[in-house]
């Protein structure tokens, strides 16, 4: 189980790394596209209109190049929540179908007694039932909340 955990840290995280460089590498690449096509337009422009217009037109373009980033960010980073919730829904599924939880399991029922772990039983269901109702409330306020 600690073994799953790592190798999924290790895989995160490698991804990560992945992205950050591969953004990098695009964001230079972007730059400079954008430093001669600005200056060639910005050329352009002010040849046919003046100063203010050429510096306005320039400002605009950076203005939707800059939200078009902002969405494609916010539409990521949505995505990797995404992945990530349902991620841990799966691995929490899993534990139980674990030989080793099953046999730990078994071992401490053998050594405590059916007749003892019954009401040890219910009180964890208890607050089993009670986590689970606050995380879909809170869930359920986050969905609200966007």
């Amino acid at each position: 189980m600690l073994q799953r955990l790592i190798d999924d840290v290790k895989e995160s995280t490698g991804s990560a790394l992945r992205l950050t460089s591969l953004a990098a590498a695009a964001a230079v690449a972007l730059f400079i596209t954008l430093a001669f096509l600005c200056a060639a337009a910005f050329i352009s422009v002010l040849q046919h209109y003046g100063p203010v217009e050429a510096c306005l037109s320039g400002a605009a373009v950076f203005l939707v190049v800059t939200l078009f980033a902002v969405g494609v960010y916010t539409a990521r980073k949505r995505e990797m929540r995404r992945r990530a919730e349902k991620a841990a829904k799966a691995a929490a599924a899993n534990v139980f179908t674990d030989p080793v939880v099953v046999a730990t399991g078994l071992q401490i029922v053998r050594a405590i007694g059916v007749k003892r772990l019954i009401p040890i039983l219910a009180v964890g269901g208890l607050a089993l039932g009670l986590m689970a109702s606050r995380g879909a409330a809170s869930s359920a306020e986050a969905e609200e909340e966007k």
